[in-house]
């Protein structure tokens, strides 16, 4: 612990800030973690059917019910905005939709670009306390007298090594965890975009006739008496 601490203040002002930095971004991996992998987690093939089967059925306030059930998952919330417009026109279905997928989309790309900016954040703050320790080197090597010159190198030099060591840790890790929630977001921007297309499909072709012989082939009308026959 005190070696720990040693680092720290032979780090400076800028490795402090990045010790700061390295905590926030500890802040948005585990809330994003939490949020893209357990609130928002669900069996969407399994949910999926059951909406699909029950509005086969013609059972659309089951289906409605199931999903204001799971109304904090997105994509049953997005279920639930589309079904209450499912007695409308196919016009009114689609902006429904539209406005499902504006109000989901969002919730799971909220604060994960912070992850992003903090990298960078850390490894810019680790690159000014690298450029600080060598201006406090190249100082000392300025001084005349040699104990003093001795102790301003070796702290300059501390600084900058620390600095940038520090920066590397936080941003590193910061840019894996990144890319790894990234994936996962689009993932279910994906499922969510599929499964509420497959949705409105179901719901507006069901306001069409049904394929029978007579609407595919309609009887021929009888001919005119007054036509001619060649």
């Amino acid at each position: 612990m005190e070696n720990l601490f040693n680092f720290l203040k032979e780090a400076g002002f800028f490795g402090a800030l990045i010790v700061m930095t390295g905590f926030i971004s500890v802040y948005f991996i585990a809330e994003r973690i939490k949020v893209l992998y357990f609130d928002y987690g669900m069996d969407v093939k399994d949910f999926s059917q059951r909406i699909h089967a029950l509005i086969v059925s013609k059972k659309l306030d089951e289906a409605l019910v199931l999903s204001a059930q799971l109304e904090k998952k997105p994509m049953a919330r997005a279920f639930k905005t589309i079904l209450e417009k499912a007695d409308r026109d196919d016009e009114t279905i689609f902006q429904a939709h539209d406005n499902a997928m504006s109000e989901i989309i969002p919730l799971y790309t909220k604060k994960l670009h912070y992850l992003s900016m903090l990298a960078n954040v850390a490894t810019m703050v680790g690159l000014l306390g690298t450029i600080s320790g060598l201006i406090t080197s190249f100082k000392a090597v300025s001084k005349a007298d040699a104990a003093l010159k001795q102790q301003l190198l070796s702290s300059g030099i501390a600084e900058s090594l620390n600095a940038t060591l520090l920066g590397l840790v936080v941003a590193i890790p910061a840019m894996v965890f990144f890319s790894v929630l990234s994936g996962r977001q689009n993932q279910l921007i994906e499922q969510t975009t599929e499964k509420c297309g497959k949705l409105t499909e179901v719901l507006t072709s069901s306001h069409l006739p049904q394929l029978t012989r007579q609407n595919v082939f309609p009887d021929q009308l009888p001919p005119n008496p007054n036509s001619k026959v060649s």
